[in-house]
């Protein structure tokens, strides 16, 4: 099994969260001329209010510089729900937006390599280049296997826009994200 981002409505009224109707997601299937993984995901988000995240989640970690961020990890160690606030679905938005922006030059495939690339130049221009990338060389050899292959991503930016798109609707709308592993 892998890992659900539901939209939930936020905050929780009784011991559960409700899930967020589809229709507030429903014109995520109307997007024209966009590859087949991206309208997958247009189309979930769009008949379920829901993100298969298992994909996105080394990704979304490296981007945002957490563990666990898309598992709800620090909200489920406070509160005891894996829960992204609407707050928390702003930052994580937020970060995959920049990351598409700053990714665009590179091209439309995002691979582990292009990551790098636009990471490595996004931290040079920072206050603590040297320190911040000697962390993303530490990140990017953690994610490598034993036999030190990357992971082998096959996203694009379109596909990662729509996913920011999700979050953004959920941050714009005063939703929650309830992780579902």
């Amino acid at each position: 099994m892998g890992l659900d981002n539901v939209a939930v409505q936020w905050p929780r009224t009784g011991r559960f969260y409700d899930p967020v109707a589809p229709a507030e997601f429903v014109d995520f299937g109307d997007m024209p001329r966009i590859s087949a993984p991206t309208a997958a995901l247009a189309e979930l988000i769009a008949k379920t209010g829901t993100v298969r995240a298992t994909a996105y989640t080394e990704l979304v970690d490296l981007l945002l510089g957490l563990e666990g961020v898309l598992y709800a990890t620090d909200a489920a160690a406070e509160d005891e729900d894996p829960v992204i606030d609407p707050d928390g679905c702003a930052w994580v938005a937020g970060g995959i937006e920049r990351f598409v922006t700053g990714h665009r030059p590179h091209g439309e495939d995002v691979t582990f390599d292009s990551v790098s690339q636009v990471l490595r130049s996004l931290l040079a221009d920072g206050r603590l280049a040297e320190q911040q990338l000697r962390w993303l060389d530490s990140r990017l050899d953690a994610l490598r296997d034993e036999s030190g292959e990357p992971p082998q991503w096959n996203f694009t930016c379109a596909e990662l826009a729509v996913l920011a798109a999700f979050y953004r609707r959920c941050a714009d709308r005063g939703f929650a994200v309830y992780a579902d592993a």
